[in-house]
């Protein structure tokens, strides 16, 4: 196991319901912090946060019960990684700042692919356009 996915498992393991709330409740503030990143480098990056978070908030709505815990706890690890302001690789580094969480990101995506694969569908979503694959 790679060391990103040892730091996505130890991170979501430490999300308990009472977390996965606050995120829940800060969903809206997070969705337009995601959409002022730039980041050329990383063009799928924007596009894979408003998943993850539209993956949180369906969750804990109750609009998909089919999605374990582990998945959801990893998404929403994810999005406190990309919202916080220290981290790995700082922001501010020209041409690699958010390569970490790209990393963090797309280990969720490629760890919790079945699942989300399937909501991603569930949500009339193109699975290959938010993995890159397309």
């Amino acid at each position: 196991m790679s060391e990103i996915a040892q730091y996505v498992h130890h991170g979501a393991s430490r999300i308990t319901p009472q977390i996965l709330h606050g995120v829940y409740k800060k969903l809206p503030l997070l969705k337009v912090e995601f959409t002022q990143i730039h980041a050329p480098n990383f063009p799928h990056l924007v596009d894979q946060l408003e998943f993850l978070a539209d993956v949180v908030e369906d969750f804990a709505e109750g609009k998909a019960d089919d999605l374990s815990y582990v998945a959801v706890a990893s998404a929403a690890f994810a999005l406190i990684y990309a919202h916080r302001q220290m981290d790995i690789i700082p922001d501010s580094f020209p041409k690699i700042g958010l390569a970490d969480e790209s990393s963090i990101v797309r280990t969720v995506l490629i760890e919790h692919e079945r699942v989300l694969a399937k909501r991603a569908s569930d949500m009339g979503l193109d699975w290959a356009s938010i993995t890159i694959k397309a």
